[in-house]
Protein backbone atom coordinates (compact mmCIF):
# COMPACT_ATOMS: atom_id res chain seq x y z
CA UNK A 1 0.00 0.00 0.00
CA UNK A 2 1.38 3.58 -0.92
CA UNK A 3 2.92 5.87 1.90
CA UNK A 4 0.94 9.02 2.53
CA UNK A 5 2.90 12.02 2.13
CA UNK A 6 1.69 14.97 3.83
CA UNK A 7 4.49 17.03 2.45
CA UNK A 8 7.11 17.05 -0.48
CA UNK A 9 11.33 17.44 1.22
CA UNK A 10 12.67 19.75 -1.28
CA UNK A 11 16.36 19.89 -1.50
CA UNK A 12 18.30 22.65 -2.13
CA UNK A 13 19.24 23.49 -5.36
CA UNK A 14 22.83 22.99 -6.67
CA UNK A 15 25.18 25.98 -6.34
CA UNK A 16 28.66 26.20 -8.18
CA UNK A 17 31.54 24.48 -5.92
CA UNK A 18 28.89 22.04 -4.60
CA UNK A 19 29.56 18.67 -4.82
CA UNK A 20 27.82 16.02 -7.00
CA UNK A 21 28.01 12.16 -6.89
CA UNK A 22 27.98 10.39 -10.22
CA UNK A 23 26.50 6.73 -9.36
CA UNK A 24 25.57 3.51 -11.19
CA UNK A 25 22.46 2.12 -9.82
CA UNK A 26 21.72 0.17 -12.88
CA UNK A 27 23.14 -1.07 -15.87
CA UNK A 28 27.13 -1.00 -16.58
CA UNK A 29 28.14 2.70 -17.97
CA UNK A 30 31.07 3.11 -20.16
CA UNK A 31 34.27 5.13 -19.03
CA UNK A 32 33.96 7.63 -21.65
CA UNK A 33 30.68 8.54 -21.30
CA UNK A 34 30.87 9.03 -17.32
CA UNK A 35 34.14 11.26 -18.19
CA UNK A 36 32.30 13.14 -21.06
CA UNK A 37 29.03 13.67 -18.08
CA UNK A 38 32.01 14.78 -15.76
CA UNK A 39 33.52 17.16 -17.63
CA UNK A 40 30.07 18.88 -18.35
CA UNK A 41 29.46 19.34 -14.53
CA UNK A 42 32.50 20.77 -13.95
CA UNK A 43 32.22 23.22 -16.99
CA UNK A 44 28.79 24.36 -15.16
CA UNK A 45 30.77 25.02 -11.96
CA UNK A 46 30.06 22.01 -9.96
CA UNK A 47 32.58 19.21 -8.34
CA UNK A 48 31.68 15.79 -9.90
CA UNK A 49 32.74 13.14 -8.05
CA UNK A 50 32.40 9.28 -9.41
CA UNK A 51 30.87 6.66 -7.14
CA UNK A 52 33.73 4.08 -5.67
CA UNK A 53 32.12 1.46 -7.75
CA UNK A 54 30.44 3.26 -10.62
CA UNK A 55 32.38 2.22 -13.53
CA UNK A 56 32.43 -1.91 -12.27
CA UNK A 57 30.40 -4.29 -14.58
CA UNK A 58 28.70 -7.66 -12.99
CA UNK A 59 26.77 -9.36 -16.11
CA UNK A 60 24.56 -6.70 -17.34
CA UNK A 61 25.14 -4.35 -14.28
CA UNK A 62 27.37 -1.44 -13.17
CA UNK A 63 28.59 -3.74 -10.44
CA UNK A 64 27.11 -6.08 -8.00
CA UNK A 65 23.72 -5.18 -5.89
CA UNK A 66 25.85 -4.48 -2.85
CA UNK A 67 28.49 -2.51 -4.47
CA UNK A 68 25.27 -0.62 -6.54
CA UNK A 69 23.71 0.01 -3.36
CA UNK A 70 26.50 0.65 -1.39
CA UNK A 71 27.38 3.71 -3.66
CA UNK A 72 23.99 4.73 -3.31
CA UNK A 73 23.59 5.46 0.18
CA UNK A 74 27.15 6.56 0.32
CA UNK A 75 26.24 9.57 -1.93
CA UNK A 76 23.26 10.35 0.49
CA UNK A 77 24.96 9.86 4.02
CA UNK A 78 27.70 12.14 2.83
CA UNK A 79 26.65 15.72 4.11
CA UNK A 80 29.46 16.86 1.39
CA UNK A 81 27.68 16.10 -1.42
CA UNK A 82 25.07 17.79 -2.38
CA UNK A 83 23.65 16.26 -5.24
CA UNK A 84 23.26 12.69 -6.73
CA UNK A 85 23.21 12.04 -10.73
CA UNK A 86 22.69 8.49 -11.71
CA UNK A 87 24.68 7.68 -15.01
CA UNK A 88 22.50 5.44 -16.96
CA UNK A 89 18.95 3.26 -16.31
CA UNK A 90 19.32 0.13 -18.46
CA UNK A 91 18.18 -2.69 -15.71
CA UNK A 92 19.28 -3.16 -11.58
CA UNK A 93 17.64 -0.45 -9.39
CA UNK A 94 14.69 -2.16 -8.42
CA UNK A 95 16.86 -5.58 -7.36
CA UNK A 96 18.34 -2.71 -4.17
CA UNK A 97 15.44 -0.23 -3.68
CA UNK A 98 14.55 -1.50 -0.97
CA UNK A 99 18.08 -1.57 1.03
CA UNK A 100 18.44 2.74 0.13
CA UNK A 101 18.97 4.48 3.34
CA UNK A 102 15.96 6.50 3.82
CA UNK A 103 16.46 7.99 7.02
CA UNK A 104 19.49 9.86 5.46
CA UNK A 105 17.54 10.60 2.68
CA UNK A 106 15.12 12.42 5.29
CA UNK A 107 18.04 13.98 7.09
CA UNK A 108 19.53 15.38 4.64
CA UNK A 109 17.73 15.82 1.58
CA UNK A 110 19.53 16.20 -2.02
CA UNK A 111 19.10 17.01 -5.38
CA UNK A 112 18.59 13.34 -7.36
CA UNK A 113 18.62 13.07 -11.24
CA UNK A 114 17.81 9.85 -13.35
CA UNK A 115 15.18 8.23 -15.43
CA UNK A 116 14.59 5.27 -17.26
CA UNK A 117 15.02 1.85 -14.71
CA UNK A 118 15.82 4.70 -12.21
CA UNK A 119 11.95 5.84 -11.88
CA UNK A 120 12.26 2.62 -9.28
CA UNK A 121 14.45 5.07 -6.92
CA UNK A 122 11.84 8.31 -7.89
CA UNK A 123 8.98 6.42 -6.91
CA UNK A 124 10.78 5.00 -3.71
CA UNK A 125 12.07 8.37 -2.43
CA UNK A 126 8.75 10.15 -2.97
CA UNK A 127 7.25 7.35 -0.92
CA UNK A 128 9.32 6.72 1.05
CA UNK A 129 10.44 10.56 1.94
CA UNK A 130 8.44 12.79 -0.10
CA UNK A 131 11.53 14.06 -1.81
CA UNK A 132 10.96 15.97 -5.18
CA UNK A 133 13.34 14.56 -7.82
CA UNK A 134 14.36 15.77 -11.01
CA UNK A 135 13.56 13.03 -14.01
CA UNK A 136 16.15 12.99 -16.99
CA UNK A 137 18.46 13.33 -19.16
CA UNK A 138 20.95 10.41 -20.46
CA UNK A 139 24.99 11.05 -19.02
CA UNK A 140 25.84 11.65 -22.54
CA UNK A 141 22.84 14.51 -23.07
CA UNK A 142 23.07 17.13 -20.07
CA UNK A 143 22.28 19.98 -21.80
CA UNK A 144 21.64 23.59 -21.00
CA UNK A 145 18.00 22.11 -19.33
CA UNK A 146 19.22 19.62 -17.04
CA UNK A 147 21.59 22.77 -15.92
CA UNK A 148 18.72 24.96 -14.89
CA UNK A 149 16.80 21.46 -13.17
CA UNK A 150 19.54 21.56 -10.71
CA UNK A 151 20.95 24.99 -10.27
CA UNK A 152 18.04 27.07 -10.33
CA UNK A 153 14.54 27.63 -8.95
CA UNK A 154 13.29 28.99 -12.53
CA UNK A 155 9.40 26.78 -13.61
CA UNK A 156 10.20 24.34 -16.08
CA UNK A 157 7.31 24.54 -18.99
CA UNK A 158 7.47 21.90 -21.83
CA UNK A 159 5.25 22.23 -24.63
CA UNK A 160 4.14 19.42 -27.24
CA UNK A 161 6.40 18.86 -30.19
CA UNK A 162 4.39 17.99 -33.23
CA UNK A 163 6.97 15.85 -34.61
CA UNK A 164 6.74 13.26 -31.55
CA UNK A 165 5.05 10.40 -32.48
CA UNK A 166 2.70 10.62 -29.58
CA UNK A 167 1.35 14.24 -30.51
CA UNK A 168 -2.00 12.53 -31.62
CA UNK A 169 -2.88 11.42 -28.09
CA UNK A 170 -4.74 14.00 -26.47
CA UNK A 171 -7.75 14.88 -24.54
CA UNK A 172 -8.67 18.30 -24.04
CA UNK A 173 -8.69 20.28 -20.57
CA UNK A 174 -6.73 21.15 -17.74
CA UNK A 175 -6.18 20.30 -14.74
CA UNK A 176 -3.68 20.95 -11.93
CA UNK A 177 -1.93 18.51 -9.36
CA UNK A 178 1.16 16.87 -8.15
CA UNK A 179 3.84 15.30 -10.95
CA UNK A 180 4.43 12.27 -10.83
CA UNK A 181 5.70 9.06 -12.54
CA UNK A 182 8.46 7.96 -15.37
CA UNK A 183 8.71 4.76 -17.21
CA UNK A 184 5.84 2.61 -17.79
CA UNK A 185 7.30 -0.17 -17.25
CA UNK A 186 8.28 0.35 -14.05
CA UNK A 187 5.75 1.83 -12.69
CA UNK A 188 3.88 -1.16 -13.98
CA UNK A 189 6.90 -3.56 -12.04
CA UNK A 190 6.08 -1.38 -8.94
CA UNK A 191 2.51 -1.96 -8.97
CA UNK A 192 2.55 -4.38 -6.07
CA UNK A 193 5.27 -2.73 -3.33
CA UNK A 194 5.18 -1.30 -1.05
CA UNK A 195 6.62 1.72 -2.91
CA UNK A 196 3.57 2.10 -4.76
CA UNK A 197 2.21 5.46 -6.46
CA UNK A 198 -0.98 7.12 -5.26
CA UNK A 199 -2.02 8.95 -7.86
CA UNK A 200 -5.26 10.64 -6.50
CA UNK A 201 -5.30 14.38 -7.73
CA UNK A 202 -2.09 13.65 -9.32
CA UNK A 203 -0.37 14.19 -13.02
CA UNK A 204 0.77 10.88 -14.47
CA UNK A 205 4.27 11.53 -16.38
CA UNK A 206 4.54 8.40 -18.66
CA UNK A 207 7.50 7.60 -21.24
CA UNK A 208 8.73 3.87 -22.81
CA UNK A 209 10.92 2.55 -24.81
CA UNK A 210 11.14 -0.51 -26.81
CA UNK A 211 7.86 -2.01 -25.73
CA UNK A 212 5.58 -3.36 -28.36
CA UNK A 213 2.10 -1.86 -28.36
CA UNK A 214 0.04 -4.77 -26.59
CA UNK A 215 2.94 -4.70 -23.67
CA UNK A 216 2.36 -0.53 -23.48
CA UNK A 217 -1.09 -1.82 -23.32
CA UNK A 218 -0.49 -5.13 -20.52
CA UNK A 219 1.53 -2.28 -18.19
CA UNK A 220 -1.77 0.38 -18.62
CA UNK A 221 -4.06 -2.33 -17.71
CA UNK A 222 -2.01 -3.92 -14.77
CA UNK A 223 -1.75 -0.06 -13.22
CA UNK A 224 -5.54 0.31 -13.95
CA UNK A 225 -6.41 -3.12 -12.14
CA UNK A 226 -3.91 -2.21 -9.15
CA UNK A 227 -6.02 0.86 -8.99
CA UNK A 228 -2.99 3.01 -9.19
CA UNK A 229 -5.16 5.32 -11.72
CA UNK A 230 -8.23 5.80 -9.33
CA UNK A 231 -8.55 8.91 -9.07
CA UNK A 232 -5.72 10.45 -11.16
CA UNK A 233 -5.73 14.16 -12.45
CA UNK A 234 -4.37 13.77 -15.93
CA UNK A 235 -1.71 11.90 -18.18
CA UNK A 236 1.56 13.45 -19.74
CA UNK A 237 2.35 11.34 -22.34
CA UNK A 238 6.15 11.49 -23.40
CA UNK A 239 8.04 9.51 -25.58
CA UNK A 240 7.02 5.91 -26.91
CA UNK A 241 10.64 5.76 -28.32
CA UNK A 242 11.11 2.04 -30.84
CA UNK A 243 7.69 1.06 -29.45
CA UNK A 244 6.77 -0.60 -33.39
CA UNK A 245 3.92 -2.92 -33.90
CA UNK A 246 3.97 -6.24 -35.31
CA UNK A 247 1.05 -7.33 -37.59
CA UNK A 248 -1.99 -7.74 -36.44
CA UNK A 249 -1.69 -4.87 -34.18
CA UNK A 250 -3.20 -1.10 -33.63
CA UNK A 251 -0.48 1.14 -33.13
CA UNK A 252 1.05 2.59 -29.76
CA UNK A 253 -0.65 5.38 -30.37
CA UNK A 254 -4.26 3.99 -30.29
CA UNK A 255 -3.62 1.98 -27.48
CA UNK A 256 -2.72 5.68 -25.47
CA UNK A 257 -5.74 6.95 -26.80
CA UNK A 258 -8.15 4.07 -26.16
CA UNK A 259 -6.59 3.83 -22.64
CA UNK A 260 -6.04 6.91 -21.53
CA UNK A 261 -9.42 8.21 -23.18
CA UNK A 262 -11.76 6.48 -21.32
CA UNK A 263 -10.17 7.93 -17.61
CA UNK A 264 -11.91 11.23 -18.33
CA UNK A 265 -9.59 13.69 -17.66
CA UNK A 266 -7.20 15.80 -19.53
CA UNK A 267 -4.34 13.76 -21.82
CA UNK A 268 -1.56 15.61 -23.63
CA UNK A 269 0.73 13.44 -25.71
CA UNK A 270 3.77 14.67 -27.72
CA UNK A 271 5.78 16.05 -24.92
CA UNK A 272 9.85 15.52 -25.22
CA UNK A 273 10.25 13.24 -22.09
CA UNK A 274 11.72 9.89 -22.58
CA UNK A 275 14.43 8.23 -24.27
CA UNK A 276 14.11 10.28 -27.62
CA UNK A 277 17.21 12.45 -29.17
CA UNK A 278 15.43 15.40 -27.90
CA UNK A 279 14.83 15.11 -23.71
CA UNK A 280 13.18 17.21 -21.57
CA UNK A 281 13.85 18.21 -18.07
CA UNK A 282 11.16 17.80 -15.73
CA UNK A 283 11.02 17.91 -11.76
CA UNK A 284 8.68 14.92 -9.89
CA UNK A 285 6.75 15.44 -7.01
CA UNK A 286 6.33 19.17 -7.64
CA UNK A 287 2.80 21.18 -8.23
CA UNK A 288 2.48 21.05 -12.04
CA UNK A 289 -0.35 22.46 -14.50
CA UNK A 290 -1.22 20.27 -17.13
CA UNK A 291 -3.11 22.42 -19.94
CA UNK A 292 -4.15 20.10 -23.07
CA UNK A 293 -5.82 22.89 -24.39
CA UNK A 294 -2.61 25.26 -24.99
CA UNK A 295 -0.26 22.08 -25.52
CA UNK A 296 1.93 22.60 -22.16
CA UNK A 297 3.12 20.92 -18.93
CA UNK A 298 4.36 23.80 -16.53
CA UNK A 299 5.75 22.72 -13.53
CA UNK A 300 7.29 24.40 -10.31
CA UNK A 301 11.19 23.66 -9.36
CA UNK A 302 12.13 20.43 -7.86
CA UNK A 303 14.63 22.10 -5.28
CA UNK A 304 14.63 25.80 -3.15
CA UNK A 305 16.86 28.39 -3.43
CA UNK A 306 19.98 29.12 -1.70
CA UNK A 307 19.79 29.67 1.93
CA UNK A 308 16.02 28.69 1.85
CA UNK A 309 15.21 26.81 5.08
CA UNK A 310 14.59 22.33 4.24
CA UNK A 311 11.49 21.30 5.44
CA UNK A 312 12.41 18.83 9.16
CA UNK A 313 12.00 15.17 7.93
CA UNK A 314 8.87 14.09 6.68
CA UNK A 315 7.79 10.23 8.58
Amino acid sequence: MARVRHATLRPPTLQPGDVVHLVGPSGWVQADRAAAAMSTLAAWGLRPRLGENALKTHFHLAGTDEERLADLNAAFRDPDVRGVICLRGGYGAQRIVDGLDFDAVRADPKLFMGFSDITALHAALWCEAGLSTVHGPRLSNLHDGARRALMTTDPVVVAADEKEDTFGVRVPGRTEGTLLGGNLTMLAATAGTRHRLDLTGSILLIEAVSEEPYRVDRSIVQLKRSGWLDGVAGVAVGQFTECEEGLPSPTVQQVLAEQFGELGVPVLGGLPIGHGEKQAVVPLGVPAVLDADAGTLTTGSAGIGAGAAVPPKIR
